[in-house]
């Protein structure tokens, strides 16, 4: 999938701007939940957003106008509508952070480059120097990248502590909305903050294995350098997910892909690192409890984190040693976790610790599925994006991203971090589970560098 050039590609990138609400907002100070103010959420996410040139094919409102303007004045529009979040948010008008970016390549020239992982991330999304941390920096980055072919690129840093998957879809639906001409939303934004914190008193009335730490012997993953840390991304289509299922007992075949890709990749994770088989390892899956069965009563203009990560152990021998129907019933165990009571007991848990617990690291893999958020379905005036989504795996956490390629099939695209040895022994694995059909399993390999121009 690689493009085929012999320049090298570059990004020329204008100064960094502020983009403030069009019109003045309120200061005010608001406190976040206790579901966004847990130390799992303390980091930021890119994503990333590839459009085509179709200005043909525009609405009138957009013919011949330039996407950096029309996003620059669809984000000030919608930052009147909607409100930043923090761990205690500053809502003091100052805006979001914005770069406007020129490309001297063309979308035909990326190839499959751009999907995740992606190695122009950096280019793309640049991070501002003292712009990473969580406290008194802007929640949002935004850069937008017009390539030569007319198309051009998305880029949104955003810190998990504002807003969950859905948030953000949220968000960018508002700028979409404005972008194209809307007069009002078709969702207000909402604040309620309350509704997912802790109760008073806190009372912890489930088991949360999600942030209790492994006790293991050894963790190649936790102990290789990051440096040496290869990162690729798996397709999965209608062949491939077909082919596991086959795999299954009868009584577990009605899983979903989710439940079904998640324990594939667990499996074949597992059995590459080459752990002790007497050591416990840990999944854990991202759960939303905007789902309507869990009677939560979530607003749906909530932009904030409304998820809980519930998780089970097994044994790393049995985990390796057991057909791949022994990992989807244990992930679906760790999905039928999630209940009200659970992610109640999750905020009162922050409470009750003080200190904010994370996520447990050692011996644990996690798995969130954002094929279904929307993102794939943004339209900001040029049609939908011909990629959207996370721009990679993110320590021990890997996002199912949905994926179309070129023939029109559409799949999930699965990006995972393993050290360099442990992914060659995760291929070898997964390509002997996809047996009669490892010639459409493929990964993203690119590693071209990009020259940028300051």
């Amino acid at each position: 999938m690689a493009p085929k050039f012999s320049q090298v590609l570059s990004v020329t990138r204008q100064a960094p701007e502020l983009i403030v609400p069009a019109r003045p907002t309120p200061r005010e100070l608001k406190q976040l939940s206790d579901i966004d103010d847990q130390e799992s959420f303390r980091f930021h996410i890119p994503v990333i957003f590839l459009y085509k040139n179709k200005s043909a094919s525009s609405p009138p409102v957009l013919k011949e106008k330039d996407p950096v303007n029309v996003i620059k004045e669809a984000i000030s529009e919608a930052l009147v509508r909607s409100q930043p979040r923090k761990l205690m948010v500053d809502c003091n008008g100052e805006g979001i952070l914005f770069l406007e970016a020129e490309a001297n390549f063309k979308l035909e020239q990326l190839g499959g480059a751009i999907q995740s992982p992606c190695p122009y991330l950096e280019q793309l999304t640049y991070n501002v120097p003292g712009s990473e941390g969580i406290l008194g920096c802007p929640l949002l980055l935004i850069q937008v990248t017009r390539l030569m072919c007319g198309g051009f690129t998305l880029a949104i840093r955003f810190n998990h502590t504002m807003c969950d998957a859905s948030g953000l879809v949220q968000f960018v639906k508002t700028i979409e909305e404005m972008a194209r001409g809307a007069n009002t939303l078709s969702i207000f934004p909402v604040w309620q903050w309350e509704r997912l914190c802790a109760r008073n008193p806190p009372q912890v009335t489930s088991v949360h294995l999600e942030y209790e730490e492994i006790n293991n012997n050894s963790d190649t993953f936790i102990t290789t350098n990051p440096n040496e840390m290869d990162h690729k991304s798996f397709y999965f289509g209608p062949k491939e997910v077909r082919v596991l299922k086959n795999q299954l007992p009868l009584h577990l075949r009605n899983c979903s892909t989710f439940e079904l890709l998640a324990a594939c990749m667990w499996r074949c994770r597992t059995i590459a690192l080459q752990l002790d088989p007497k050591d416990t390892v840990q999944f854990s899956c991202l759960v939303t409890a905007r789902a309507k069965d869990y009677k939560m009563d979530i607003p749906s203009g909530y932009y904030g984190n409304a998820v809980a990560f519930p998780a089970v152990h097994s044994k790393v021998g049995a985990l390796c040693n057991n057909p791949l129907g022994y990992a989807v019933a244990l992930v679906k165990k760790a999905k039928a976790e999630m209940s009200e009571e659970h992610i109640r007991s999750a905020a009162d848990l922050m409470e009750v610790k003080g200190r904010r617990p994370r996520h447990a690291i050692k011996g644990n893999y996690i798995v969130s599925d954002l094929s279904k958020v929307g993102f794939d379905r943004i339209d900001l005036g040029w049609g939908k994006p011909v990629f959207a989504g996370i721009a990679g795996a993110k320590s021990i956490f890997s996002f199912l991203n949905r994926y179309q390629k070129e023939d029109g099939e559409t799949g999930t695209l699965i990006p995972i971090r393993l050290p360099g040895p442990s992914m060659k022994r995760f291929e070898e694995e997964l390509k002997r589970m996809i047996q009669g059909s490892t010639e459409d399993l493929f990964d993203i390999t690119e590693t071209r560098k990009i020259a940028c121009k300051l």
